[in-house]
């Protein structure tokens, strides 16, 4: 039968037949990917694209907030789990569905409006706070954008600023909200209260041999090892073939008298400036630097605030007007110069002279700086003469020995932090490191592990010791111990229920607690958020919160102590939101508006994904 339907697929009806099949499956939801979406197009909101770069770029920032946090970027498989895709096409598609309807509106930007933005990006802000060209064509390259995509991104991000400010700047929080938001947060509370301790119950009994082994069983899993491998380790980097490396005073001494001149220490200039943003400050200043009127003087009487460029070489300052200005002055000295919001004074507080340091004084760099060099020249044949020898599964130990290199041993567990015994590994290594050594086996080929700089490492797996339960004689002072903590905070709980009865009933706090040698404290006026003192936490100030005048109740604290507590006074607000909190306030409300309103502008767009593009691209960048 298969040998039929074969035959009829190659002959002509069933070429026919296929092509009909192959349009009508198209019809339901092939096109969706192939046809509506193409290979470059992650996802689509109405009509506009999120192609693979847009995402890419986004999804990188995301990547590498993880990276910091975890010590290692995540793969696709890792970043799915964590949601990291999702969350970037919805964020992207946010300002997709804020782009149709400003489209839908016919919404533009100016050139000039695009201007503004450029200059006050504060990512493009030089030495003097100011746009500098250089710096803004310096980062563009680093971060791998055109100035095209820039400007554009620009443009979407001020269209849809114009969108939601039209739509929600004068959005307020409705004054009943306020005020419930006011009396939530402002309102005040004060209590007697103490705070009971051991002293305040009886020991309790040592706990029974028997008591001890029943805890161990039943809270076995606190009482475990972790699995630890010991392992010796060798590390190839610039850094340790350096430090084999022997200088000959006679290479350091023409090494320095060949390149004295390169180490001069050029000269530096503490630089500070005021803005003269007024024809008045500026004549002022004028009149001061003609009639030899010192800078600080004239900073006085003005009563200004010069703000510090600190203590630059000329080639470290990007504006050549400054540079000329701030290196062609004494010791002291000011000039005014012009600037981009106007002129302002520059003046120079200190000058590092240039000076060439002593063969002493260079010594160390000049060992180091050589030693570096004929590391560098050998560090691959040692490389591959160190693979051969562990091809030959040579030991660790004899390899180190033969090139001089140390060797380092650990007992590494999962987390890795064991590997800092090595100088020259970086702690963002750490895990990959103990990955490797955890993925090892006994009497096995280790390969090496590549590390960054063209620095390797290897490593001998030399004991196994694998995680298991420890015995109650191990850990006999840690279970006795854990049993005895929580006789004592169960004898403490029941003794904050009994005070709690009694006051309950009438009786004094002070009364009760003269009994016990706990005498009351009166604490300040506190919000729902805890005493500005900070003897009162945000537990017990909402436990006191949780009743009216009067009320008494018993809680732990936030460092673990029972407290017993009783209401004293009650204090409703008396002023209203100030304008700093209740603008806030506002800018929340409007915050949630905003969202809420995109998400309904996103959804009646239509937001499609192209998820064999969208998988297909992260595999590729980020590996499975």
């Amino acid at each position: 039968m298969l040998d039929g339907l074969r035959d009829f697929a190659k002959s002509w009806p069933g070429k026919i037949l296929g092509a009909f099949l192959l349009v009508g499956v198209a019809g339901f939801g092939i096109n969706n990917v192939i046809v509506d979406l193409g290979s470059n197009t992650v996802a689509r909101v109405g009509d506009e694209e999120i192609n693979s770069r847009e995402f890419l770029r986004a999804y990188q920032n995301q990547a590498n907030r993880i990276a910091r946090q975890i010590g290692s970027v995540p793969t696709a498989s890792q970043a799915e789990a964590m949601g990291i895709p999702t969350a970037v096409i919805l964020g992207l598609s946010e300002g997709a569905a804020l782009d149709t309807l400003s489209a839908q509106f016919s919404m533009g930007v100016s050139e000039s409006k695009l201007a503004q933005l450029l200059r006050e990006d504060p990512s493009f802000h030089g030495t003097l706070g100011t746009f500098e060209p250089a710096l803004f064509t310096q980062v563009l390259q680093s971060a791998g954008w055109t100035e095209a995509e820039y400007f554009e991104a620009r443009s979407d991000e001020a269209r849809r600023d114009q969108l939601t400010t039209a739509l929600f700047a004068d959005t307020d929080m409705p004054e009943v909200a306020a005020g419930l938001i006011n009396d939530y947060a402002t309102a005040t509370r004060t209590i007697d209260y103490i705070v009971l301790s051991g002293t305040s119950i009886e020991s309790p009994e040592a706990p029974t041999e028997a008591e001890l082994a029943e805890y161990l069983e039943e809270n076995q899993s606190d009482f475990r090892t972790v699995e630890t491998r010991t392992v010796k380790l060798l590390d190839l980097s610039l850094a340790s073939l350096a430090a084999t490396k022997e200088i000959s005073p006679e290479a350091v001494k023409a090494e320095y008298e060949a390149t004295k001149s390169t180490l001069t220490t050029p000269e530096r200039r503490a630089i500070e400036q005021v803005s003269l943003a007024t024809p008045e400050l500026q004549a002022q200043f004028e009149a001061g630097l003609a009639a030899g009127t010192d800078f600080d003087t004239l900073v006085a009487e003005a009563g200004l605030a010069p703000s510090s460029l600190g203590t630059l070489t000329q080639a470290e300052i990007t504006d050549t007007r400054l540079a000329s200005a701030a290196f062609g002055l004494a010791e002291g000295g000011f000039a005014i110069i012009e600037g981009i919001g106007g002129k302002r004074a520059v003046h120079v507080s200190d000058i590092e002279e240039e000076r060439e340091p002593s063969l002493d004084e260079a010594r160390d760099d000049i060992v180091a700086r050589l030693a570096q060099a004929e590391a560098r020249n050998e560090i691959n044949d040692v490389l591959d003469q160190i693979e051969e020898l562990r091809a030959a599964f040579q030991p660790i130990d004899q390899i180190a020995e033969r090139f001089g290199l140390p060797v380092y041993e650990a007992e590494v567990t999962a987390g890795g932090t064991e590997l800092a015994v090595l100088p020259n590994l970086a702690a963002e290594d750490y895990a990959r490191v103990s990955q490797a050594i955890f993925a090892a086996e006994q009497d096995r080929l280790i390969p090496s592990i590549p590390l960054s700089g063209s620095a390797h490492l290897w490593f001998d797996l030399e004991q196994v010791e694998p995680a298991r339960d420890q015995t109650l004689d191990e850990v006999r002072a840690e279970v006795e111990a854990a049993i005895v903590a929580e006789r004592i905070d169960a004898a403490l709980a029941s003794k904050a229920e009994d005070i709690v009865a009694r006051l309950e009933a009438g009786e004094a706090l002070a009364d009760i607690g003269f009994e016990l040698s706990a005498f009351p404290q009166l604490s300040a006026p506190f919000t729902r958020f805890g005493s500005e003192d900070g003897l009162v936490d945000r537990t017990v100030a909402s436990a006191a919160f949780a009743g009216g005048p009067a009320h008494a109740g018993a809680v732990l604290n936030e460092s673990g102590e029972q407290v017993v507590f009783q209401v004293v006074d009650t204090a409703e607000p008396t002023a209203p939101l100030d304008d700093v909190a209740l603008e806030s306030i506002n800018a929340e409300a409007r915050a949630g508006l905003i969202s809420e309103f995109v998400a309904a502008v996103r959804e009646d767009a239509g937001l499609r994904i192209n998820q064999q593009a969208l998988n297909q691209l992260l595999v590729q960048n980020y590996g499975q």
